[in-house]
């Protein structure tokens, strides 16, 4: 059984190493420079920077996007079943037709959910 974890923990080990020696190797070899306000300031193409550097948008965009993750998601899970339905309710097997509808009763109903709050409405 170690036999087949061994690779994995080596190349963990190395990587580990790796970026440990890396961090180190830039605060020791790397140039110190000191701090003043021009260079923590932001450089914005030569152009001195106004006002906010991004405008704030509003949180009904974020739920749109959780919302099709969500959905994508559903679809990726449902594809493979799909694609296997007839090998999977062979002999009469009604368990998987009943775990996928719960699965889609369960994301229907959070789609009816967010239709009823209004998170898929433009204003």
């Amino acid at each position: 059984m170690t036999d087949q974890f061994l690779p994995v923990f080596f190349q963990i080990l190395v990587a580990t190493g790796f970026a440990a020696v890396a961090l180190t190797l830039s605060v020791v070899l790397g140039k110190s420079a000191k701090r003043n306000a021009t260079k923590d300031s932001a450089y914005e193409c030569g152009m001195l920077p106004i006002g906010d550097g991004a405008p704030r948008f509003s949180v009904k965009f974020y739920l749109v996007a959780m919302l099709f993750v969500i959905f994508d998601i559903e679809v990726v899970f449902m594809y493979p079943w799909a694609v296997q339905f007839r090998d999977l309710v062979a002999g009469g097997n009604v368990v998987p037709l009943l775990s996928m509808a719960s699965f889609a009763g369960i994301l229907g109903f959070a789609y009816v959910y967010a239709l009823r709050k209004g998170a898929l409405t433009w204003k």
